[in-house]
């Protein structure tokens, strides 16, 4: 099948990477980048039909974003996270989707997962107050995800609540190193009211059910949120990885090195072998997340449960994914000479987005792939990003 929102954004892509140093100044993605995004409908790729929607596969909805992130990483970032939120909220009760969808499907939605509110039971709902930090891309956003624990009888439960843009406020808190252009800003809550219906638990998520599914019932919505949101986060690094490629190619088939008695680097055989190595490394990391999102998808279009191996290895694959992208960028990186280091220079940059992206807490190397050999060993898992 033809990706059609590809063919949109890749006319989109002179215009983007014209706004990457704009994005990196000013800490956050330009407003005209998002409205031509949401023109080309990449927003919609994951959401219902139900709301104008696409249902798109996940594994085209990543080729679109690597494809952002090869001019821009921070763009990509935030087309990632922005546009994976429409299947989560696919997944809540339908009142929730017809709060945020029903006056303007291309309503966007941000999030903070991390459950540093408080959140309160009262009367038809919860209580909700505290700061949580690196909402990606929402100064675009009208709601916002944010995770809260939740007293039980055996406990605490994790849920993601849903909250409107009247009930927050925004600290502009992004002064960073590397993604510099995500606007990844603080949310801020002091007592919002949460109705129930705008509240998912996540052991419900971490069963693969959700409220939503009664009236959005295809597959797209039947695979698992660990999966999901954390290919969400890899995508750009790939992209990233593949932008410096992309332009470390071009640069060296020119490039003489001087110190070498006027050498050209394309006939260097080291250079050579580490172009090779680092586009193996890329390719590998798209063709396992592919592979498992495809499989993942397959088995939801079957009717079949998804078996538990292949959610383990799409984590451990997930997170090889973003190793792989900075062995791969850390070569071209190393390869490309001083040159590389000057501003505004895409491989510098992508460089820099590549790694700032790798400290996201998905991006937990020894956490997923200890899940995965204790799997494998026939022990018991339990983890809410599988």
């Amino acid at each position: 099948m033809t990706n059609k929102v590809l063919d949109r954004v890749r006319d989109l892509l002179p215009a983007i990477k014209e706004r990457a140093v704009e994005a990196e100044e000013n800490r956050r993605v330009p407003d005209a980048s998002i409205a031509e995004l949401t023109q080309a409908g990449v927003f919609r790729m994951l959401q219902p039909a139900r709301f104008g929607g696409d249902e798109s596969s996940p594994v085209e909805f990543y080729e679109v974003i690597r494809t952002i992130a090869t001019v821009c990483p921070s763009t990509a970032w935030v087309s990632s996270v922005l546009g994976a939120h429409p299947w989560q909220l696919a997944l809540f009760e339908d009142r929730a989707q017809r709060d945020v969808w029903a006056e303007n499907p291309d309503t966007l939605v941000s999030s903070s997962y991390a459950p540093t509110g408080k959140l309160t039971v009262v009367d038809g709902g919860y209580e909700l107050s505290g700061r949580w930090q690196f909402s990606s891309g929402c100064d675009h956003a009208q709601w916002v995800f944010l995770g809260a624990l939740v007293p039980t009888e055996s406990g605490m439960d994790y849920y993601t609540v849903l909250v409107p843009r009247t009930d927050y406020r925004i600290e502009d808190t992004w002064n960073v190193s590397g993604l510099s252009g995500t606007g990844s800003n603080d949310i801020v809550i002091e007592k919002a009211f949460v109705p129930v219906h705008r509240a998912y638990s996540a052991t419900d998520q971490a069963n693969l059910v959700g409220p939503g599914q009664a009236v959005n019932t295809g597959p797209l919505y039947k695979i698992s949120f660990g999966a999901l949101f954390s290919n969400t986060i890899t995508a750009p690094i790939i992209g990233a990885a593949q932008g410096a490629y992309e332009a470390h190619i071009e640069r060296q088939r020119e490039r003489v090195r001087l110190s070498y008695g006027g050498q050209k680097v394309s006939e260097d055989p080291f250079a050579h072998v580490r172009i090779a190595r680092a586009a193996s490394e890329i390719d590998a990391a798209v063709l396992q997340m592919e592979r498992n999102m495809g499989e993942q998808l397959r088995y939801a279009q079957a009717g079949e449960e998804i078996p538990f191996e292949l959610r383990l290895a799409t984590r451990r694959d997930q997170v090889r994914g973003t190793e792989r992208a900075l062995e791969a960028i850390d070569l071209l990186f190393k390869n490309s000479g001083g040159h590389a280091i000057r501003r505004p220079n895409i491989i510098e940059r992508n460089w820099r987005d590549a790694h700032a992206g790798s400290v996201h807490v998905i991006n937990d190397v020894e956490r997923a792939l200890a899940m995965y050999g204790k799997g494998a060993m026939g022990l018991e898992v339990a983890d809410r990003m599988l």
